[in-house]
């Protein structure tokens, strides 16, 4: 657990990369199981991780992404794109899929479907969207634990205009939504003005409460 911690204090919001410098596929698969294996609610998992790796599609990207060069250094730019919305097909295909992996059915687990058919279906699209939304983020917090304990830089990006990167990736034919920009890579040597700065946080003290 102290290797954690120590590989936490060591991850930061990179700001500059090595265009040169490519994770390695295997580390970025391990990324990418680690966010698969996330929890979500219901165990929905309501959003799909795009891995950009296509220069030109980064380079369309970067303007809707306040210019930051990260978009384009980085050596694969992970795109979180939440459900537009709860269906009942994309409900059920999520039961059936944990029936047919474990072998059966469970009547209190039908009875948990049927209620979460009878609220999000009938529940406006944004709402459901919104509520997808927050399930990336835990997704998202499990790539950046992910990418620090195998020492990959990491940069969670929300600054972007989600509308432009729905029509470059062609999100909205899918029913997807993007949600956050997250690359991948390794900081360069110099020019990041981050880097060496001290991680601030707010003490134990004032951060955690104890209810005994």
């Amino acid at each position: 657990m102290s290797s954690l911690i120590n590989n936490l204090e060591w991850r930061y919001a990179t700001k500059k990369y090595d265009p040169s410098k490519v994770v390695a596929q295997d580390k970025v698969d391990l990324i990418l199981e680690a966010i698969r294996l996330s929890a979500s609610s219901s165990g929905l998992q309501p959003y799909e991780v795009l891995v950009v790796t296509n220069n030109a599609v980064r380079e369309q990207i970067k303007p809707h992404a306040w210019n930051q060069s990260q978009i384009t250094d980085c050596s694969h730019l992970l795109v979180f794109a939440a459900w537009d919305n709860y269906t009942a097909e994309r409900i059920n295909q999520m039961f059936d899929l944990t029936n047919d992996i474990r072998g059966f059915k469970n009547e209190g687990w039908e009875n948990y479907r049927n209620q979460l058919l009878n609220t999000y279906p009938p529940r406006d699209a944004e709402t459901n969207y919104q509520h997808a939304a927050r399930q990336a983020y835990i997704g998202l917090g499990s790539a950046l634990i992910a990418a620090a304990e195998l020492k990959v830089d990491s940069t969670p990006i929300e600054g972007f205009e989600p509308a432009k990167v729905d029509e470059i990736l062609n999100l909205q034919q899918k029913g997807l939504r993007s949600v956050l920009l997250m690359p991948l890579g390794y900081r360069a040597d110099d020019g990041d003005w981050l880097v060496n700065l001290t991680k601030v946080r707010r003490s134990r003290e004032q951060f955690i409460t104890e209810v005994n």
